[in-house]
């Protein structure tokens, strides 16, 4: 088979360097794609123009094999873009049917965090989304509205994020400025949780529960250790290797089930307490 598979991310690279998501997934899909002579490319591209233009110069050079499209946006234009290119793709996430797609329950995920913050106690919970135009906010964002709606007396708030450490410290201090504030918070990845958490104790505020949408070594390895919602981000990698594989072999496009998530519960997510602050 040999050859190489691109994958672009669209951000700063010093935000890609942060995010072990990313670099548990390429090392998923190598394990699958190396013994096969199949490397993963990885670049970093500014904005959705110079993406495109990527695209567009692999095509022409012959660059990649196939290209893996991650954090899909609502219309996205880039799979038929690749797809008038003749570069195959694989999706990584609910995009065109057309293509090869691995699916995860982004918002079942987000179910059993509401729900295990409820039966906790906690009636109003905090979320630091992810991007707004990406597809797997949007369905965390429903999926917390029918919690809300399902629960009597259950209050939701939410600021926007954009996976930086930045703004998981500017989403937290946001959220526990509603009044009332909220008793716990999700975030939409370990980085902006890890740095939140870090802000609560510099300043010295307790008695919020925390916990990650993603689980990694940040959160195992923050005092204290962080909750998260864990996807094994390896195996998600080998699934998007075996499709990548299947699909240079020439087989037909198909739904492919991403790994399941499951809640794990360290030092951050407890009852409800009241919330501290020094000289409180």
């Amino acid at each position: 088979m040999g050859g190489l598979v691109g994958l672009l991310l669209t951000g700063g690279a010093a935000q890609v360097g942060v995010e072990p998501f990313f670099l548990e997934l390429i090392d998923g899909m190598e394990e699958v794609l190396a013994p096969q002579g199949v490397t993963v490319l990885l670049l970093v591209a500014p904005d959705l123009e110079a993406e495109l233009d990527t695209y567009r110069r692999w095509s022409a050079d012959h660059t990649v094999a196939a290209v893996i499209v991650v954090n899909l946006v609502h219309d996205d234009v880039r799979p038929r873009r690749l797809a008038t290119l003749g570069l195959p793709a694989v999706l990584a996430g609910r995009g065109d049917p057309g293509f090869p797609r691995v699916l995860t329950e982004d918002a079942a995920a987000m179910t059993a965090a509401a729900q295990a913050l409820i039966a906790l106690g906690h009636r109003t919970i905090g979320r630091v989304t992810g991007p707004p135009a990406l597809v797997h906010t949007a369905e965390r964002s429903a999926a917390l509205a029918a919690a809300e709606h399902h629960h009597p007396g259950v209050r939701v708030i939410e600021t926007e994020g954009d996976y930086g450490a930045e703004s998981g410290v500017r989403g937290i201090h946001t959220l526990l400025a509603a009044d009332p504030p909220p008793t716990a918070v999700i975030f939409d990845n370990d980085v902006m949780a890890v740095a939140a958490a870090q802000e609560l104790s510099r300043a010295g505020i307790t008695g919020v529960s925390l916990l990650a949408g993603d689980d990694s070594p940040l959160c195992e390895l923050a005092s204290p250790p962080l909750s998260a919602l864990s996807t094994n981000a390896h195996a998600h990698g080998r699934i998007l290797g075996r499709a990548v594989a299947e699909l240079l072999a020439g087989a037909a496009p198909r739904d492919h089930a991403g790994p399941a998530s499951g809640l794990r519960h360290r030092a951050t997510t407890a009852p409800p307490q009241s919330l501290g602050s020094p000289g409180s």
